[in-house]
C-alpha cells in the first residue's frame, strides 16, 4: 500500500476519522449538530499532540516529514473546516426560531433567499480555513529553507481555534436558552476571518496545549451533560 502508516500519523488519521464522524452524524436525520460538535473537540484533541508524536520519532525520511505535513492540513481542513460547517448547516435544519420565521415567509423565493444567506456564511468559512492552510505550508516551506526549529508565532488565526470556539458557541444555547443558530453564523464569519487577517498569534508550548486541552474536556463534558442528561 502506499502512504505511511506507523504511530507518528496515526493522531492524524483518528482526527479525519472523528472529523468524518461527526459530518455523518450532525448531517443524519433531521441534524445533530450537538452530538457533531462532541467529534469537533476529539479533533482538537488528536491535532494538539500529533505533532509532538511525529517528532519523537528519530531518523524520518524527508518524505516521512513531507507526507506527515501534508496529512495533518488535508486533515484539517475537514476537521476545522468542513465539520464546522457541516455543524451550522445542522443548526439551520433543527433551530426553531428559523422554522417560526421561515413559515411565517409567504413568498417562496425569501425562504430560498434567507437560507442561501446562512449557508453563505458557511461556505466562506471553509473558503477562509482553505486559504489559512494552504498559506501557512508556502509560507513554512520558505521559512525552513532559511531557518531550523519550529516557528514561534502564526501569522493569522490558526484554524484548529474551532475546535474551542464553536462547542463554546454551541453551549451558549444552554446558559442564555436562546436559539445561538445566526450567533453560529457570526461567529463563523468572524473566525473566517480572523484565519486570513494578518495577525500575529504565539505559538502555545506545552503549558498552553494542556491548558486548551482542559477547556475542551471541560466544554466536551458540559455539552455531555446538558445533551444526554438534562436535555
Amino acid at each position: 500500500m502506499i502512504g505511511f502508516y506507523d504511530y507518528t500519523v496515526v493522531l492524524t488519521y483518528f482526527s479525519l476519522l472523528s472529523a468524518m464522524t461527526g459530518i455523518i452524524v450532525s448531517l443524519s436525520g433531521s441534524g445533530h449538530p450537538y452530538y457533531g460538535c462532541l467529534f469537533l473537540l476529539f479533533c482538537g484533541l488528536f491535532d494538539a499532540f500529533d505533532g509532538k508524536v511525529a517528532r519523537t520519532k528519530k531518523g524520518r525520511t524527508k518524505m516521512e516529514m513531507d507526507f506527515g505535513i501534508q496529512i495533518d492540513s488535508l486533515s484539517d481542513l475537514v476537521a476545522f473546516g468542513v465539520l464546522p460547517a457541516c455543524i451550522g448547516a445542522a443548526l439551520i435544519r433543527v433551530s426553531p426560531y428559523l422554522t417560526r420565521v421561515l413559515e411565517g415567509m409567504t413568498v417562496r423565493w425569501e425562504i430560498a433567499s434567507g437560507k442561501f444567506l446562512l449557508h453563505a456564511c458557511l461556505v466562506l468559512y471553509v473558503l477562509a480555513a482553505l486559504i489559512r492552510l494552504a498559506y501557512y505550508n508556502v509560507t513554512e516551506e520558505e521559512r525552513q529553507q532559511t531557518e531550523s526549529g519550529s516557528r514561534k508565532e502564526y501569522l493569522g488565526l490558526p484554524v484548529t481555534s474551532a475546535a474551542l470556539v464553536f462547542p463554546f458557541v454551541l453551549m451558549l444555547q444552554y446558559l442564555t436558552k436562546a436559539d445561538i443558530t445566526l450567533a453560529y453564523m457570526a461567529v463563523s464569519l468572524l473566525t473566517g476571518a480572523l484565519f486570513i487577517s494578518p495577525i500575529s498569534v504565539r505559538k502555545p508550548g506545552m503549558r498552553g496545549i494542556l491548558i486548551m486541552v482542559g477547556i475542551g474536556a471541560v466544554e466536551f463534558f458540559l455539552l455531555l451533560f446538558w445533551k444526554v442528561i438534562v436535555k
